[in-house]
């Protein structure tokens, strides 16, 4: 920045998972962006931004009380947006028409780095209005044109010599191991072809969680979170009683539990 000013940011979304994720994402692409403030819906980040007054918002479209294009709309001119969306392409391909840049969940951190470079070649100029965009996000969302990723609901698996198909819903974790994908349930274990990173993006981020680089873990098969003798942050798995390692990049998922 050509004002040597220390650059800052909000971010708002109604999950704080998510909050946290991009504020682990930004701090990696960007360790000069200071945090200056979180909100669970568009309201509050609305009055987060006119009073702390950042350089730059991260506005969830889906957030309960005001959703992110209505902050935006709250906000034009104010602050430079980005949205953070589960949206699919065709939502994001209008994004990609106007001074509104964009990422989609999960956050993934080169995707993140393009955002952060877009960012500080635009904080020299004012931010833009964004009214033609943001009336036309508006009219598409409310049509309903707009839709939500289709994740991925079944796995196709091999359990021995017998191919499978096991829901989503009934999945415990995903364990890299070698050439293969350790697919855990409560009373099996299965094996897939398709690697972890695969794996994240298809999955819903809000029903699964990558603890590791070489797990993610189904949400409501958490049964506890604790330490290891080691002082490694380990999850105990519900109906199965092992433990799994967290990863030090992932341990900001359970700081509050």
């Amino acid at each position: 920045m050509s004002t040597g000013r220390t650059p800052t940011a909000v971010i708002a979304d109604d999950e704080r998972l998510m909050r946290d994720q991009i504020v682990a994402r930004l701090k990696e692409a960007w360790p000069e962006l200071s945090i200056v403030g979180e909100a669970g819906n568009g309201r509050e980040a609305v009055a987060l931004v006119r009073s702390r007054e950042p350089d730059i918002v991260f506005l969830d479209i889906r957030m309960p009380e005001m959703d992110g294009i209505e902050a935006a709309k709250a906000l034009a001119g104010q602050v430079h947006v980005v949205f953070v969306t589960a949206y699919d392409e065709y939502a994001v391909n209008a994004f990609e028409q106007g001074a509104i840049d964009y990422l989609l969940k999960p956050a993934d951190p080169e995707r993140v780095a393009i955002t952060c470079q877009r960012l500080r070649e635009r904080l020299e100029q004012k931010p833009d209005a964004m009214g033609e965009l943001l009336a036309e996000l508006s009219q598409r969302l409310a049509g309903g044109t707009v839709k939500p990723r289709d994740y991925l609901r079944w796995v196709q698996a091999s359990v021995g010599a017998t191919l499978r198909m096991i829901p989503a819903t009934d999945i415990l974790y995903f364990r890299a191991e070698d050439k293969y994908t350790r697919v855990q349930t409560e009373g099996f274990e299965a094996l897939i072809r398709k690697p972890i990173k695969e794996l994240l993006e298809e999955l819903d981020p809000e029903e699964f969680w990558q603890i590791h680089r070489s797990i993610l873990i189904r949400v409501d098969a958490v049964e506890s979170v604790g330490r290891d003798i080691r002082g490694h942050q380990v999850v105990k798995v519900k109906g199965r009683g092992e433990k799994l390692e967290v990863s030090r990049s992932f341990s900001h998922l359970f700081k509050q539990m």
